[in-house]
């Protein structure tokens, strides 16, 4: 089974209760992100977008064409999994992980990570603990979809698609076809 199986396969226990953001809302929220990205990089050839395994890679690519268009030139782009890195190995076990693809070695780059949702804050220590693999990044900033807090970690994203503070009793599923909000099912 691949990581994209075991991940819908998750996300099959998902209990949607309300449509948060419809695709189009999650279009415009990305095309507002590129153009806060290009506000403030200035080096935008410096730039690499990392989606993060899985939920996040969806989102780094429709960031990447988004900067690449208001831009008008190639942004370099890949996907980083996290799975060896995590801390919560033994309360998480992993089935597969999915393979990171960095284009280029992240040595004085600008690394844009990419996530789906931002919870705890636990899956972007992992990510910056696997930057170190691909060299040393002169700097690293996070875009994320939907920013639900509950932080458990000092970290806080640069760039945010929507914020939708909930209880730890709720879940968040965001894709590029909607964001919505529901429960876990026992099964």
């Amino acid at each position: 089974m691949d990581a994209h199986a075991s991940s819908s396969r998750a996300r099959d226990s998902f209990v949607p209760r309300t449509l948060l953001l419809s695709g189009e809302d999650v279009h415009r929220a990305v095309r507002r992100m590129a153009h806060e990205v290009v506000e403030r990089v200035r080096d935008i050839d410096s730039l690499v977008v990392l989606g993060l395994q899985t939920g996040g890679v969806d989102f780094g690519e429709s960031l990447a064409d988004a900067l690449a268009e208001i831009t008008t030139s190639g942004v370099a782009r890949g996907t980083l999994d996290v799975s060896f890195y995590r801390d919560d190995v033994a309360q998480r076990p992993f089935i597969n992980s999915a393979a990171s693809s960095v284009p280029v070695d992240l040595s004085d780059r600008l690394v844009l990570l990419v996530d789906d949702v931002l919870f705890t804050g636990r899956t972007i220590r992992s990510a910056l603990n696997a930057l170190g693999d691909f060299g040393r990044p002169r700097a690293v900033q996070l875009a994320v979809m939907v920013d639900r807090g509950h932080r458990e970690l000092p970290i806080r994203p640069d760039y945010v698609g929507k914020n939708l503070p909930t209880s730890l009793s709720e879940e968040i599923v965001a894709t590029v076809e909607g964001v919505w909000i529901g429960t876990r099912s026992d099964s």
